[in-house]
């Protein structure tokens, strides 16, 4: 099965099952899927682990636990409802752990090709509404 037949939410599913063991190391930092055609291509996270301390850098103890990973899953998951209508980008999942619970704030950024709309609309479709504002 190819990942363009995969809707989205199961192609975010399978994301977060490849950063689980990494995520599990982790307190903080940005969840981030490229989107192109609805098909998720790049992914990673972004964060800084270590921390530095009076000229010493130490890394973090502990990570995400079992059920704070599964509220992130859930929540990532939850977020595509808001995608209307666009079909590249980027989503970021910004997340911390505070007081033991996760929150995390999705950013949705729609990408958009002016090339592609000179293609859909030729220049004699909008030259004519071009001189009726100017």
């Amino acid at each position: 099965m190819k990942t363009e037949q995969l809707s989205l939410a199961r192609q975010l599913d399978l994301v977060f099952k490849e950063l689980e063991e990494e995520l599990s190391g982790l307190s903080s930092g940005t969840v981030f899927v490229q989107i192109r055609n609805n098909t998720i291509g790049k992914f990673g996270i972004r964060h800084h682990p270590l921390e530095g301390r009076n000229g010493e850098l130490r890394s973090e103890d502990s990570g995400l636990t079992p059920v704070q990973y599964s509220s992130f899953r859930m929540m990532a998951l939850e977020s595509l409802k808001y995608k209307r209508h666009w079909t590249h980008g980027e989503i970021s999942y910004e997340f911390a752990v505070r007081q033991g619970s996760i929150i995390v704030d999705a950013i949705l950024e729609s990408n958009y090709n002016m090339a592609n709309l000179m293609i859909r609309y030729p220049r004699h479709t909008y030259s004519d509404s071009l001189t009726e504002v100017y």
